[in-house]
Formats: C-alpha cells, sequence, structure tokens
C-alpha cells in the first residue's frame, strides 16, 4: 500500500480525525484513485474491527475511529460518485418495535460502512411496517435488526413474518443481533444468521452480498 494510504489508515486506527481528513484531501489533490483512498480508510477500520473482536480495543475506540472514516469519506464521496464507484451491497438497519436501544446497532452500521456497505438506517422502535416500506423503496441485500430486551425480540419475527406476506422474504438476506439473541432463536424464527458482536456483522454481512 502507498506509504501515504497506509499513513491514512494507521490515523484512522487513532481516531485522530483532522489528521485523517487533511490526509485524504492530500491524496486527493495528489491524483491518487479514489477507490484506492477508499481502500486505505477501509484497511483502517478493517483492523479496528479485528481489534475489537480480540477485546484489544472497546466500544470509544471504534466509535472514534469510525467517526474519522466518515469525515475521509465526506472527501471522496463526490469523486466515488463521479467514477460509478458503487457500494458493495446495501444493508437496512433498525432496533425491533419496542426497543430503544442504539449503542450496538450503531457500532454495526459503522462497522458495515466500514466494509463497504451502504447503510441505511431506519432507527429505533422500528415496526414491521416501516421495515417493509424501507426494503420496497430501497431494495436492500440485508435487513439487520437489533433486540436488546427478551420482551422486544419476538418483534424479529413478525418483521421475517411482514417480509413472508408481503413475497419479500427471498429477495432480502435476514441478519440478528443484540444481547439476549442467539444462534438457536435466529434458527427458530427463520432469521439467516445472528451475529455476536459489531465486527462479525459486518464480515457476514459482506460475505452474504457477495456470494
Amino acid at each position: 500500500m502507498n506509504e501515504l494510504l497506509q499513513n491514512i489508515s494507521e490515523k484512522l486506527q487513532k481516531g485522530k480525525m483532522p489528521e485523517v481528513v487533511a490526509l485524504t484531501e492530500q491524496a486527493v489533490s495528489e491524483g491518487l484513485d479514489p477507490s484506492d483512498i477508499l481502500n486505505g480508510l477501509l484497511d483502517g477500520m478493517g483492523v479496528i474491527g479485528e481489534k475489537f473482536k480480540k477485546n484489544e480495543v472497546f466500544v470509544p475506540e471504534v466509535l472514534i475511529a469510525a467517526r474519522a472514516m466518515n469525515a475521509g469519506l465526506d472527501v471522496i464521496k463526490p469523486l466515488l460518485e463521479e467514477q460509478g464507484v458503487e457500494p458493495v451491497g446495501k444493508v437496512i438497519i433498525g432496533t425491533v418495535k419496542g426497543d430503544l436501544h442504539d449503542i450496538g446497532k450503531n457500532l454495526v452500521r459503522m462497522m458495515m460502512v466500514g466494509a463497504g456497505l451502504e447503510v441505511i438506517d431506519l432507527g429505533v422502535d422500528v415496526s414491521p411496517e416501516k421495515y417493509i416500506a424501507a426494503v420496497e423503496e430501497n431494495n436492500p441485500d440485508i435487513i439487520a435488526m437489533s433486540a436488546l430486551l427478551t420482551t422486544t425480540m419476538p418483534n424479529m419475527k413478525a418483521v421475517i413474518d411482514a417480509l413472508e406476506e408481503k413475497g419479500l422474504r427471498d429477495k432480502v438476506k435476514v441478519m440478528i443481533g443484540g444481547a439476549p439473541v442467539t444462534d438457536n432463536f435466529a434458527q427458530e424464527i427463520g432469521a439467516d444468521r445472528y451475529t455476536v458482536d459489531a465486527a462479525s456483522a459486518a464480515e457476514i454481512a459482506k460475505e452474504l452480498v457477495l456470494n
């Protein structure tokens, strides 16, 4: 990897947002390919994702790295659009109806963006109807649902049932996660994948859209 891109990756890992922006602008002015600059940013976020999985960094470090990545992305987004660079896939994410927890969901969203996916975040307390409307409007590859309460977990099944009813279930993969959620529960309700943490969720989402 080019030295400048390596530098972008390293500064991003440390969450140094102003430096990431300055280096990204420098890379643009030196005529580096926007796709290569994007890969430098994603590389940094990938390293953070791996460290997060191994408990070598924690939520605050992930959040500041993701903020730095987003600031760098803002610099190159117009150039990527001009080039017609497409995200690797599209994900709709939200915390299910009745549940107002969003830290886990936000981490997953950041990791997924860091894996090169386009993520549409519906927020918290998302009803099945809202998921369906978002699927019809955006034609995503994946729906990702989060629940932090055992009482809101059944609402994940309600979304899957609504997808079946509308004939949309075969068009999307369904991923679920959250503290009380298990692999067994995912199988019971007919979800495609359960993931234990944000970094794994991003990896599996990428796997699902590329295969």
